[in-house]
């Protein structure tokens, strides 16, 4: 049987495929092993794993590097907020040489290092459209495009989604935005306070992200308020020169994690004081059972609370509208402001282009079953890195998704590899710059 012919006489009669018959067919591209979408540290750590038991992936990545996210849309002041051994991807640490909390440069170079060390060549510039599954031939056919539009079509028995908890900006829709006049960005665009110098920057969002460019346009000499619109738990990096998460991840193993977290909260009274007396309301649920339930990550300070101590930050209410250089907060009180940054986080973007809605929420676009059960879904399909726990979450996933597919590897692949009319993937473009 010839596969690329049945491929295009399905085509013909596929009512999915019925609005391209007026553009150039898609070239069709079989890949024998899985299909990773994203070039993250998921998608690089599950790529490794398969690589380790002898299993060929394709890496699809819209951008032109790997780990996009944090090459591309990361503030210049970034280090990890976690300890580098909670960091690490599987199968490789990082250098004994590194600070407890690497840089964003050094992370980016451990993440270029990872890639060649296993030999991942990801398709970069190859933006993922569509990725649907045929019950006829049981199959995945993941549709892209490329720098110029082309378009292709690879053929699959395995679609891993690696594209991530933090794919596209979020961006709150306030009235009168087109009003403000100043300039208004996303913390993806934001590199340092350099621009913002004696300027009054109003931050929206109080997470980790929004905390820490608070403080680096303070560094900056510049005047920046926060808005914090929900309550938040803010707690010390650190507790006696121990990390506080690393200490907390240890008391789990002996404690009940709502005794490990009244401690928490009594410690990080006992360190910042009460944070409410700055208009930052703790949440009644403790830190770890929030981050349980919800994902919610409590923020690890770095400075930031001092300086709304002292008042170099303020605190504001929930934004009501932006009028033209000025700011009306919910409590009715109106200040002007040189320029607005939001941190206010990201989305997944799986529903945009993964056509199924079985494994995937269309309220979120995460997993449908709560970790440690969100891997896997049904006809190959599987994602890394939902699982609301970071980089070791994203390694515990890599692990267990190579060894599913290797039980049918072993056993279809063989089967699979006769469809050899199928031309093979073309060679990707060069590798970016190394960042050292």
């Amino acid at each position: 049987m010839d596969f690329l012919k049945e491929l295009e006489g399905k085509r013909v009669h596929d009512p999915f495929e019925a609005n391209m018959e007026t553009k150039p067919t898609a070239k069709c591209i079989w890949f024998p092993g899985p299909v990773i979408v994203g070039a993250g540290p998921s998608g690089l750590a599950v790529a490794a794993c398969l690589k380790e038991k002898g299993i060929p992936s394709l890496i699809l990545e819209r951008a032109n590097c790997i780990a996009s996210l944090w090459q591309l849309k990361t503030y210049d002041r970034l280090r990890l907020h976690l300890p580098k051994q909670f960091c690490e991807l599987i199968l490789m640490p990082f250098p004994s040489d590194f600070p407890t909390y690497p840089t964003k440069q050094q992370f980016v170079g451990y993440l270029n290092a990872y890639a060649e060390n296993f030999d991942l060549k990801p398709a970069f510039n190859t933006t993922v459209v569509s990725a649907r599954y045929d019950n006829r031939y049981g199959l995945w056919f993941v549709k892209t495009l490329g720098l110029k539009n082309e378009e292709t079509e690879y053929v699959c028995q395995w679609l891993i989604v690696a594209t991530g908890e933090n794919a596209e900006e979020v961006v709150p829709k306030f009235e009168g935005v087109s009003e403000f006049g100043g300039p208004i960005v996303h913390t993806g665009s934001y590199k340092s306070g350099e621009l913002f110098r004696g300027k009054k920057v109003l931050v929206v969002g109080c997470g980790n992200s929004g905390m820490e460019v608070c403080l680096d346009l303070c560094n900056y000499n510049a005047r920046p308020s926060l808005v914090v619109k929900d309550s938040v738990h803010i707690l010390p990096q650190e507790i006696l020169g121990i990390s506080t998460f690393g200490l907390s991840m240890w008391l789990l193993k002996w404690f009940p994690m709502r005794f490990v977290d009244h401690l928490l909260l009594l410690v990080s009274r006992f360190m910042l004081g009460d944070t409410a007396r700055f208009g930052i309301h703790r949440p009644e649920r403790g830190p770890l059972e929030l981050k349980s339930m919800t994902g919610k990550t409590p923020v690890l300070d770095i400075g930031t609370l001092a300086k709304i101590k002292t008042g170099h930050i303020k605190v504001c209410k929930a934004v009501k509208q932006l009028k033209h250089q000025a700011v009306e907060f919910i409590d009715g009180r109106v200040e002007n402001f040189d320029a607005i940054i939001y941190a206010t986080g990201y989305r997944s973007n799986v529903m945009s282009w993964l056509k199924e809605t079985s494994m995937f929420s269309e309220k979120d676009g995460l997993p449908r079953k709560p970790f440690p059960n969100g891997w896997k879904g049904e006809c190959g399909l599987y994602s890394v890195g939902f699982t609301q726990r970071g980089l070791l979450g994203a390694s515990l996933d890599a692990t267990r998704i190579a060894e599913d597919i290797e039980h049918s590897w072993k056993a279809k692949a063989t089967h699979f590899m006769t469809f050899t009319t199928c031309a093979p993937p073309p060679p990707p473009p060069p590798q970016p710059a190394t960042f050292n």
